[in-house]
């Protein structure tokens, strides 16, 4: 239909009036069903019962008489009749289904197998009663013509084998089945025969099983449909878990290699995927002689002429890696693993920007399946801990995974994200802290990409994942990274999105990189940026989240923290003009309280209950003032913490305590590493004078050396005896230089040690294992390399002791000079003392 225009542009055109008149038209052809679907008083009469009749005689009417909808109503009914009157209901109103079922429709076929099985699971009746009764109607129906009915009947019996006894099962479901699975037997009859030989298998010892259904299993497998066979096939897996390891070895294994090779494609993805699902009762010969060459086979195969096992290849290909482990050989395990590379980039674009098949453009169903080849492969990665630290090999197919376009891809990868992370910056064992960090390049990227991705696109569930996994990056990346790449991405997360459920994981994410920054500037400022952009922001939607986030900061941080920098900014909320921030916040207020510990707080809790006081007496809205009145009952049943520990409150105290101290440790460290920075700018700044004095101390050397040449003409003993001078000055020219540098640098010395002994040991002793705080962080790199300050200052040593070497001879030259300064400076000591 067309829209009507304004007023002022309607045309009364002939053409125009025309149009108008069919749009009126079709308004009128849209209600006629309406008109229609109501019925005529005959039909009425026809659908009216006696209201004097009981439920049974009412289902006997209109089983009887009445329209199909009633008799399905009926049948859907039965459980309940059943319940009430068992004895009447199996008397009279069973056998009437059963006559109507003969010709009854789809949906009265359907709900009456519905209620067949809800009978048996309520226990109305005993089980051979049931047996008696309802087996037989259910056997009658197994073969129905429409295949949806047939499966909904077989749904319905496999449930009741295992409830049979088992005589009842071999005398009315296990002899027929002999001839119903023959050849001569409908397509049908043959499917729902494979089917119920697999739940058989469980049922009956080994012998029997061995004697009476195994030699049905390779009739079934080698029949002439492929249908039958793929069917058969993919029970095999159920009866090798009856008849155990052995039979599974010598008659179920040789089956389902030769289904491997069927020249159905079906038959073939049916064997793969029980072979998989069975790895575990194989040996470790069975799996490298049979199993390994059907698996090298299948993966040769899905590219060039099989494109149809590429996806359940893919979706298997955890089972696979851990049932495989230990048996691949060197050259296998990199052929696999370049397969598993090529399936992560399945259909996407190279980078010289030409597809795989240049010549071929993929079709829409291609573009599905690659799209389910990769998000199985995401949700696999988890199997790269099998690479030990071979692990950086898939880098880069993380980095692909990450930004694939799909989102299907994207939501398979993230379950795992924290793991895989964990896995790629830690799988190395022989790499530091530091290589680790820069062994992927492209990370970061890819996890904003990935971010931008989802927070663009309509599935707000993955998003609102994708940003509750981002939680895990304080024990990935730098503090500083998270700081610039993602923190303030968070907080833009809370403002703009529209999405609640995405915005409280923003908040909770964002609140987790505040607990573990590492700087306090960085704190203060996001603290300030939480409490002017959402605790006073303009929009009532920030207020709210702003006490979502304080909520999550209680959660996280200890109670002083929040007492320091939150409280306040809360109980000013009290004041908000929207009554649903000042529910909100009355809700928040126990929580609030309990955060306090008396006598420190004292003055916290007078602010608290002066709020409380203004509440009760000025808040005029109805709802606030219901929720004001319930919440000072509970404030004031509520205990409040002291500063010293009490029994009742150990645990929570004790956790509390835990949360205080990591973060006096941030700010700690943070200290630590200022006064490191500093120490190492000064050493550089001596390591510079000294390497100055040395290259002087040099060119002064090679003047002496010439001199000394020229008067080396002189006599033996003077000779000796010169040298015996010049070792004894040159031993006390080194101890008074050592004397006067030394302090100097045993200070820093001092200092350095002091930070890497404390910081590290205070670090590894009080953070403990289960600890967010990340030793792959910057600070813990630097102070984990063991004796910091000896690793920093022992060239600085080396210089000084090599600019003393240099020293000697300028020394042997000043030597008299030196002596006589230093006898003069004994003597006046003496006189002033």
């Amino acid at each position: 239909m067309r829209p009507v225009p304004c007023s002022s542009d309607m045309d009364f055109g002939q053409s125009n009036l025309f149009g108008y008149i069919e749009d009126l038209q079709e308004l009128t052809i849209i209600e006629r069903p309406v008109r229609r679907s109501l019925k005529t008083p005959e039909e009425i009469e026809r659908l009216t019962v006696d209201e004097e009749l009981n439920d049974i005689e009412r289902a006997l009417y209109l089983l009887s008489s009445g329209q199909d909808v009633q008799g399905t109503s009926v049948v859907a009914n039965l459980p309940v009749l059943m319940r009430q009157n068992p004895a009447e209901t199996l008397r009279r109103v069973l056998p009437k289904i059963r006559e109507v079922l003969h010709v009854a429709g789809v949906e009265m076929q359907l709900t009456a197998a519905v209620s067949f099985l809800t009978v048996l699971q309520d226990e109305s009746v005993s089980i051979h009663t049931y047996s008696h009764s309802f087996l037989h109607i259910i056997l009658q129906n197994l073969e129905h013509r429409d295949a949806g009915v047939s499966n909904a009947w077989l749904e319905t019996l496999l449930a009741v084998i295992e409830a049979l006894p088992k005589e009842t099962i071999r005398h009315e479901i296990l002899n027929p089945l002999v001839s119903k699975a023959q050849i001569s037997q409908t397509l049908q009859s043959r499917l729902v025969s494979c089917k119920i030989m697999g739940k058989l298998t469980n049922k009956f010892e080994a012998h029997i099983v061995k004697r009476e259904i195994l030699p049905l299993v390779k009739s079934l497998c080698q029949d002439v449909e492929y249908e039958v066979r793929t069917c058969m096939c993919r029970q095999l897996e159920h009866i090798a878990q009856g008849i155990g390891t052995e039979l599974t070895k010598t008659v179920v294994l040789p089956e389902l290699v030769e289904l491997a090779r069927d020249e159905g494609s079906s038959v073939r993805l049916a064997a793969f995927e029980t072979l998989v699902n069975l790895l575990d009762m194989f040996d470790s010969d069975d799996r490298r002689q049979t199993v390994l060459p059907l698996v090298k086979s299948f993966c040769e195969k899905s590219f060039k002429a099989d494109e149809s096992i590429l996806v359940s290849l893919s979706f298997h290909l955890g089972k696979l890696c851990n049932g495989l482990y230990g048996i691949f050989t060197p050259e296998q395990h990199l052929r696999f693993l370049e397969f598993y590379k090529k399936l992560c980039t399945l259909g996407l674009q190279q980078e010289n920007g030409h597809n795989d098949n240049q010549l071929q453009l993929q079709t829409l169903e291609q573009e599905k399946k690659y799209i389910s080849v990769r998000k199985n492969c995401a949700y696999n990665f988890p199997v790269a801990k099998l690479l030990n630290s071979g692990v950086y090999t898939i880098q880069k197919e993380l980095v692909t995974l990450l930004q694939d376009e799909s989102l299907e891809v994207l939501d398979a990868l993230v379950g795992h994200l924290p793991e895989i992370l964990e896995l790629m910056i830690n799988g190395g064992e022989n790499s530091g802290s530091e290589s680790k960090l820069l062994s992927i390049p492209d990370l970061i990227p890819a996890l904003t990409t990935a971010e931008q991705r989802a927070a663009t696109s309509l599935k707000w569930r993955t998003h609102e994942k994708l940003l509750q996994k981002y939680a895990c990056l304080p024990q990935i990346i730098s503090s500083d990274q998270i700081y610039y790449r993602f923190l303030h991405r968070m907080l833009t997360i809370i403002l703009t999105n529209n999405v609640l459920p995405v915005q409280k994981a923003a908040a909770r994410t964002l609140c987790v990189y505040l607990r573990y920054n590492r700087k306090q500037e960085q704190r203060h400022e996001v603290i300030q940026k939480l409490i002017e952009q959402l605790g006073q922001g303009k929009s009532y939607w920030n207020r709210l989240r702003f006490l979502d986030t304080c909520e999550f900061i209680m959660e996280l941080f200890s109670k002083s923290f929040f007492c320091k920098y939150f409280f306040l900014p809360v109980l000013e909320l009290t004041h908000d003009p929207v009554a649903n921030v000042r529910i909100k916040l009355c809700y928040l207020l126990p929580k609030v309280k309990s955060t306090l510990k008396i006598p420190t707080d004292k003055h916290l809790l007078q602010q608290l209950e002066l709020c409380i006081r203004k509440l009760l007496c000025q808040e005029k809205d109805k709802d606030v003032l219901t929720i004001v009145k319930r919440t000072v009952l509970e404030l004031d049943r509520m205990d409040i913490s002291l500063d010293a520990f009490q029994k009742r409150f150990y645990e929570n105290d004790l956790l509390d305590q835990e949360k205080e101290r990591q973060e006096h440790l941030l700010l700690e460290m943070e200290q630590l590493e200022k006064e490191k920075q500093q120490n190492e700018g000064r050493s550089a700044n001596i390591n510079d004078k000294i390497f100055e004095k040395k290259r002087r101390d040099n060119k002064a050397s090679s003047v002496l050396a010439k001199s000394m040449t020229l008067s080396s003409s002189g006599s033996s003993s003077g000779t000796s005896t010169g040298k015996e001078d010049k070792k004894s000055k040159l031993v006390r020219s080194q101890s008074f230089s050592t004397q006067a540098l030394h302090p100097k640098y045993s200070n820093i010395d001092k200092c350095s040690n002091k930070s890497s002994a404390t910081g590290y040991t205070s670090s590894l002793s009080g953070m403990g294992k289960g600890c967010m705080l990340s030793f792959s962080d910057d600070s813990f790199r630097t102070r984990s390399t063991g004796n910091s300050g000896n690793a920093t200052f022992s060239p600085s040593s080396s210089l000084i002791a090599s600019r003393n070497s240099f020293n000697s001879a300028d020394q042997k030259s000043n030597g008299n000079k030196e002596s006589q300064s230093r006898k003069m400076s004994i003597k006046n000591r003496k006189s002033n003392s």
